[in-house]
C-alpha cells in the first residue's frame, strides 16, 4: 500500500486535528460540567441521606473543571485535557456514590455510570493514554471507596453493576482509541487530498485501511465476547460427552449467546440441592448490537441466579424482561427503546431429574425413544415494549435417562438455500433432531452442521445460528 503518511506534517495534522475538534469538546465540556451539577436532584430524591455529600462532591469535581476551562491558556493545557479532568473526576465521584448504596440503589446507579462511559466514548477523541490512566484510576478509586465504605460483598458488588461497568468502560477505551485514529487520519487524508491527484487511489487505500482496523476491533470485541460463554471445562463437568453445541454467528460478533450455571438452593428446610441453569437466547439485530444486547442479557441471567426472589425459570425471565427494559428505556422519555430478545431458559435437578423451563418466543425440544415433544414459549418477547408484559409460564416436566433437550435460536431453520432458495423451516429441523437423537452427541452436532451446510450452499447466512443438545444420563 502506498505510504500517505509523510505527505503531510505531523504538526500540522495535528493543528488541524485540534482546530476541526476543539470547538465541540469545549461545547460538551461545559454541558458536562452543568449536568454534573443538576443531576444533584436525582440524588436528593433517591437517596436523600447523602444528598449533600454528593452535592460536595459535584461541586467539587466541577470547580476544578471550571477552573481548568477558564485558565487553560494560562496553565498551557489543552481542551482534551481540561476534559479529562472533568471525566476523570465524575468517574471517582460515581466510585464514592456507589460505595455507600444498597443493592437495589446500586443497580439502579450502574446504568449513570454507564451512560458516562458510553457517552465519553461517542463524544471524546483523546489520545490513549488517557483512556488508560481513566481506566486504572477508575479500578482503584472504586477498590478503595468500597474498602472504605461499602456494606456489600464483593460477589454483589460484582454481579450488581460492577463488572457490567468495567466491561463497558473497557469497550469505551478501545472505541475512543479507534474513534481517534480514524478521526485523526481522516483529517490527515484530507490535507493531503487537497494536494493529490490521485484521489481514487488514496480514498481507496484510507477505505481499506479504516476497514482493517474496524475488523481488528470487531476481533477483539468477539474475543471479549467469547469470554462471556460458559467455558467448556464447565459444561464437561455438568454432561460430561453428553452435549453439543452448534454456534455459528452471521458476522464477527454475535446476536445468539448461550448461557451455563449451576446453583445450591438453600431451603428453609431439608437438604440444599443443585440446580444446572441452561438458556440459550437470540438477541435483537447482528454484529455489534445484538453483541451489547447479549452482554446485559447475560449479565442479568448472572444476576438472577443471586436473587432471592428468583426461583423458577418464569421467575428469572420476569426478573430478566424487567431489567431489561428499564435499562434501555432509563431517562429516554417517551420515546422507547424497542430491542430485546427471545430466550429459553431451563432449570435441571440433577437428583430428580426433573426438568423447569420458561421461554420468551423460544420453544425447546424433548426426544424420547425418536418421539419429539415440544415445550412452547410464551408469545412475548424479552424487553419487547410493544405488547403487555405478562409473567413468563413456568413448566415442569419429568424427565428419563436417554431423553435429549435441544434449546435454539431460529436462525437454523430460518437459512435460506435448497434447490428453490426457500427457508429450510422447524420440519426439516426436528426430522434432523429425531433421526439423529440416539445417536453419540457430537455426531448429531456434525449431521446438523452438515445438513444446515448443505441446505445452504453458496447462500449468505441470513442469522446467527445457536443449537444447545443435551442428554440425560
Amino acid at each position: 500500500m502506498k505510504d500517505i503518511t509523510t505527505a503531510i506534517p505531523e504538526n500540522l495534522v495535528k493543528e488541524e486535528f485540534y482546530k476541526s475538534t476543539e470547538k465541540a469538546h469545549v461545547l460538551v465540556s461545559w454541558i458536562g460540567i452543568a449536568l454534573n451539577l443538576v443531576w444533584f436532584l436525582g440524588d436528593y430524591l433517591s437517596i436523600p441521606e447523602y444528598w449533600i455529600p454528593f452535592l460536595i462532591f459535584r461541586i467539587a469535581v466541577s470547580g476544578i473543571s471550571i477552573i481548568a476551562l477558564l485558565s487553560k491558556n494560562i496553565l498551557n493545557i489543552s481542551i482534551y485535557t481540561c476534559m479529562f479532568i472533568l471525566v476523570l473526576g465524575i468517574s471517582i465521584q460515581n466510585a464514592y456514590m456507589w460505595s455507600v448504596m444498597d443493592i437495589p440503589h446500586l443497580q439502579k446507579h450502574a446504568f449513570a455510570y454507564m451512560v458516562l462511559f458510553i457517552g465519553v466514548g461517542m463524544m471524546v477523541l483523546w489520545e490513549m493514554k488517557l483512556s488508560i490512566i481513566l481506566l486504572i484510576v477508575t479500578i482503584i478509586s472504586n477498590i478503595f471507596f468500597y474498602v472504605l465504605n461499602s456494606p456489600l460483598t464483593v460477589d454483589e458488588f460484582i454481579t450488581n453493576g460492577g463488572l457490567l461497568v468495567l466491561t463497558v468502560l473497557i469497550f469505551c477505551v478501545f472505541l475512543i482509541r479507534n474513534r481517534y485514529r480514524l478521526t485523526y487520519k481522516e483529517i490527515k487524508s484530507r490535507l493531503e487530498l487537497e494536494k493529490s491527484k490521485t484521489l481514487i487511489e488514496l480514498q481507496k487505500e484510507e477505505v481499506d485501511e479504516k476497514n482493517q482496523e474496524i475488523i481488528s476491533s470487531l476481533r477483539y470485541a468477539k474475543r471479549l465476547q467469547e469470554a462471556l460463554l460458559p467455558p467448556k471445562n464447565l459444561l464437561e463437568s455438568f454432561f460430561k460427552e453428553n452435549y453439543f453445541i452448534l454456534y455459528k454467528p452471521r458476522d464477527i460478533v454475535c446476536g445468539d449467546f448461550y448461557w451455563a450455571r449451576k446453583i445450591k438452593t438453600t431451603p428453609s428446610s431439608g437438604a440444599s440441592k443443585d440446580f444446572l441453569l441452561l438458556a440459550v437466547a437470540d438477541c435483537t439485530g447482528h454484529g455489534v448490537p445484538g453483541a451489547f444486547m447479549s452482554l446485559l442479557g447475560s449479565n442479568f441471567l448472572h444476576q438472577s441466579a443471586v436473587e432471592k426472589g428468583v426461583n423458577t425459570p418464569a421467575e428469572a425471565l420476569d426478573f430478566l424482561n424487567q431489567k431489561i427494559i428499564t435499562t434501555l428505556n432509563h431517562g429516554y422519555g417517551e420515546e422507547k427503546i424497542r430491542d430485546g430478545m427471545d430466550i429459553s431458559l431451563i432449570a435441571i435437578d440433577l437428583e430428580t431429574k426433573k426438568l423447569a423451563y420458561s421461554g420468551a418466543n423460544n420453544p425447546i425440544y424433548i426426544v424420547r425413544n425418536k418421539t419429539l415433544e415440544t415445550l412452547k414459549a410464551n408469545k412475548q418477547a424479552i424487553g419487547n415494549m410493544n405488547e403487555v408484559a405478562l409473567p413468563f409460564d413456568n413448566v415442569v416436566t419429568q424427565l428419563q435417562e436417554g431423553d435429549c433437550i435441544y434449546l435454539f435460536t431460529d436462525g437454523y431453520a430460518d437459512q435460506f438455500g435448497g434447490p428453490k432458495g426457500k427457508k429450510l423451516m422447524r420440519k426439516q429441523f426436528e426430522e434432523t433432531l429425531i433421526e439423529y437423537s440416539e445417536k453419540p452427541m457430537e455426531a448429531q452436532k456434525q449431521a446438523l452442521e452438515n445438513a444446515y451446510n448443505n441446505w445452504k450452499g453458496d447462500l449468505e447466512q441470513v442469522d446467527d445460528v445457536c443449537v444447545v443438545g443435551v442428554r440425560i444420563s
